[in-house]
């Protein structure tokens, strides 16, 4: 492996390990906190975690700038306005983050209010993402969650009164039972309340979870397809464009940390179960690593919260950054492969001719991008980067 040429650019990842309930589609780390979760005590923990993550990042290389941090879940509105500034001070405090940081936090609309929003606002949060996941009342029923429609939009409407003005809405399609009409108008709701940026994502059933357990009917493949079609359709005609497998943003609101992973950045990760990678510029090493699972004994570890880490060894690194890059509509720079991997793109050639010459990767060599026919069969695309 040849030495990394860039430094990637970091983000952090800070998970929220707790639900009120456990959805039944959901493979999070996710947990019931039984009567109460202590707040402070979780904070204390993201903070000492956190300056274990400084020395991580010092014997890789230096401190970078923070580009990006997203709070995720589990159910980061579970913790109160105060709780959400303290992390965020802690955070200040250790960590430069650039002037524009985006900075975005899981809401579930059942677990917020107007106070709630206020407070994040205040915290510095300056992007929502909110699990509506459906606006039917059957389907919030089967998905098993906890708000209703009116919840999903007033917590919309709360949101916007307490300053925030980048809002993506988690939408999911595929789900059982549903019809194609129905799909049009669980989206067309959503599109109705003019959110900056829409995840609408098809519902797949994981193992260890309550559905692969008791799997519920879903519409056939050609309702499926279909649904995905016109779905498509509509949120192109709303002015939505679609940049990644099921994300659509307005003009200038793409999701940059979610952009820094598909674009094989790098990411800090605090919390009970966060996943991080960070690259080593002098070895060209690339590490993962991720943290104790179970809340209570990520609150019980001092010092070192890691459970486990692991370099990526150089013959898996195409498949790891193609993964993440097709996701892209638009692909990313062909030189970004050699500068986020240290490999050169020649040792692909024989993969990438032959992808373009079946018309699945666009011809354009100064990009890696899929067509439209090769983004339809991603996964068959990706499995010839596999042992190359």
């Amino acid at each position: 492996m040849s030495t990394i040429r860039s430094v990637p650019p970091l983000s952090l990842y800070v998970h929220f390990p707790w639900c009120e309930r456990k959805c039944p589609y959901c493979d999070f780390n996710s947990h019931q906190p039984g009567k109460t979760v202590d707040e402070n005590a979780y904070i204390d923990a993201l903070l000492a975690d956190l300056s274990s993550e400084g020395v991580r990042l010092d014997a890789a290389g230096g401190s970078r700038p923070i580009q990006s941090i997203f709070m995720g879940g589990g159910t980061p509105s579970l913790f109160s306005g105060p709780s959400i500034q303290r992390l965020m001070d802690g955070i200040r405090h250790q960590l430069t983050l650039v002037e524009d940081c985006e900075i975005t936090l899981e809401a579930n609309p059942g677990t917020t209010d107007s106070a709630r929003f206020k407070g994040f606002h205040a915290a510095g949060i300056n992007r929502l993402s909110l699990g509506v996941q459906s606006l039917t009342p059957r389907h919030l029923s089967t998905l098993g969650r906890i708000h209703s429609r009116d919840q999903a939009l007033r917590a919309v409407e709360e949101a916007r009164a307490a300053g925030f003005d980048n809002i993506n809405l988690d939408m999911m399609h595929g789900l059982p039972d549903q019809t194609l009409d129905e799909s049009e108008a669980d989206l067309a709701a959503a599109i109705a309340l003019k959110p900056e940026h829409l995840s609408w994502y098809q519902l797949t059933i994981e193992p260890n979870t309550a559905f692969h357990r008791q799997p519920p009917v879903l519409p056939e493949d050609e309702t499926l397809w279909e649904i995905q079609r016109q779905g498509q359709q509509q949120l192109a005609a709303a002015g939505f464009r679609q940049y990644e497998v099921s994300a659509y943003t307005t003009p200038g609101r793409e999701s940059r940390h979610n952009l820094n992973y598909w674009q094989f950045g790098d990411y800090l990760a605090i919390g009970a179960g966060a996943h991080g990678k960070l690259t080593d510029p002098a070895t060209g090493a690339i590490l993962r690593y991720w943290k104790t699972r179970q809340p209570d004994h990520y609150l019980r570890r001092i010092g070192n919260y890691v459970a486990d880490q692991a370099t990526i060894d150089a013959s898996e690194l195409p498949f790891e950054f193609m993964m993440n890059a097709l996701r892209l509509v638009s692909g990313v720079p062909a030189s970004l492969f050699e500068q986020r991997t240290g490999q050169s793109l020649e040792t692909l050639n024989p993969a990438l001719q032959k992808l373009r010459s079946q018309g699945l990767l666009m011809t354009d060599e100064t990009r890696l991008a899929c067509t439209p026919e090769g983004f339809d069969f991603l996964n068959e695309v990706l499995g010839r980067f596999l042992g190359e």
